[in-house]
């Protein structure tokens, strides 16, 4: 019988590279699956291989509550690109290894009080679309595969069959986060209406701004990301394409109409989004911001002007809504739920003494209502820690 307090909670995509390292470090082993039976769908990495996910059992009190957490890594927006990806993990299963769960996926309860022995799944990431690619065509020449938002059904089919379609708690949540607000409510509606479904975005919150050179350059990315892959079946249905499907891939369009609880984490000064969005190579080719872009300390008092210009920029750009979860912090950091440092520890960020961990746990068990806004860098002394990660 189905217990009608079941909930559930998907995470997003994982900052590739920094999290994977403090994974490998830190936490207990989580075997890697190879989901065989999506192949036959067509559910498959980008070089065809099957999809893949790890998984820790829950016990005791979390024996039915699940989290599932959606690795992320970029995109790929030419063919260039994603053969590129089909070296290494970020396009292929056969790169992928067993890894150890720390952060908010890790069993130990001092520092993951809320989570620690919940049932935590990673699932891999490895089309380049945000798990939103669906094209039926296969090039031979590259073997390519666009088929992301078909590996994110084949998992969700899976993970249900074993037993989160009888959950109590559901947290999606994703460290590189865009997907889990593109697939929030799409995942909600797979579960139970009784089931209690909450998503966590973990430095996806990406915005739509013009870089120093006022070019596009974003948008640009996402419109060809979208038109490669085909994602148009998969962005949110709830999104008005306003200005065509890659408006939607903007998270701001995006969580206002979304119906499913949502905590946003971030920085004010994302180093991904200043390095990639705000000062690419395109609009630098001085390369002016070489330095700055590496070490926020080694900012100009003009490059700072900028930067304070950006987080004024995001902070307009985020919902308004009481009801969503917000902590973005002053430090100049990407991805901060993966592992001990930043998620819960000593010497972890903080915005008014509060950790990450304990924010994001009094949001979901809504001990209370969640929207800590930090003051302008370089103001948190809690942030010496992890600037310029």
């Amino acid at each position: 019988m189905f217990d009608p307090k079941s909930r559930a909670w998907i995470v997003p995509s994982l900052c590739l590279i920094s999290l994977l390292i403090s994974l490998e470090v830190d936490g207990s082993p989580a075997p890697l699956i190879l989901l065989e039976s999506a192949v036959a769908k067509g559910a498959v990495c980008l070089d065809g291989s099957p999809p893949a996910y790890h998984f820790s059992p829950g016990s005791g009190s979390g024996v039915n509550n699940w989290l599932v957490f959606m690795e992320g890594g970029g995109w790929c927006r030419n063919v260039t690109e994603c053969v590129e990806l089909t070296g290494n993990s970020g396009g292929s299963s056969k790169f992928m290894k067993e890894l150890s769960f720390s952060g908010i996926l890790g069993d130990n309860q001092k520092t993951n009080p809320d989570f620690y022995n919940w049932n935590r799944i990673m699932i891999r990431y490895c089309d380049g679309s945000s798990f939103t690619g669906d094209v039926e065509a296969v090039d031979p020449a590259t073997n390519l595969h666009y088929r992301g938002g078909r590996v994110w059904h084949a998992m969700i089919d899976d993970l249900l069959a074993k037993g989160m379609n009888k959950a109590e708690n559901v947290d999606r949540t994703c460290e590189g986060g865009l997907a889990s607000i593109l697939h929030c409510d799409d995942f909600r509606s797979l579960l139970p209406s009784s089931v209690n479904v909450k998503c966590f975005s973990d430095a996806g919150y990406f915005i739509d701004v013009k870089d120093i050179s006022g070019a596009d350059s974003v948008k640009s990315l996402y419109t060809d990301v979208v038109n490669l892959h085909e994602s148009e079946k998969f962005l949110p249905s709830s999104c008005n394409w306003r200005q065509g499907p890659s408006w939607c891939f903007f998270p701001q369009n995006v969580v206002p109409e979304m119906s499913t609880p949502l905590f946003i984490l971030n920085s004010a000064y994302d180093s991904w989004q200043i390095r990639n969005i705000l000062v690419p190579s395109s609009a630098d080719p001085g390369q002016a911001w070489a330095e700055c872009k590496l070490d926020i300390k080694k900012c100009s008092s003009s490059q700072l002007q900028t930067l304070q210009g950006y987080r004024s920029q995001f902070l307009r750009a985020l919902p308004t809504s009481t009801s969503t979860g917000v902590f973005i912090i002053s430090c100049y950091a990407h991805c901060q739920s993966g592992g001990p440092p930043t998620w819960q520890d000593v010497d972890s960020p903080m915005i008014e003494n509060t950790t990450i961990a304990k924010a994001v746990g009094d949001w979901y068990n809504d001990r209370s209502a969640v929207r800590k806004i930090d003051c302008e860098y370089p103001c948190n002394s809690s942030c010496p820690n992890i600037n310029n990660e």
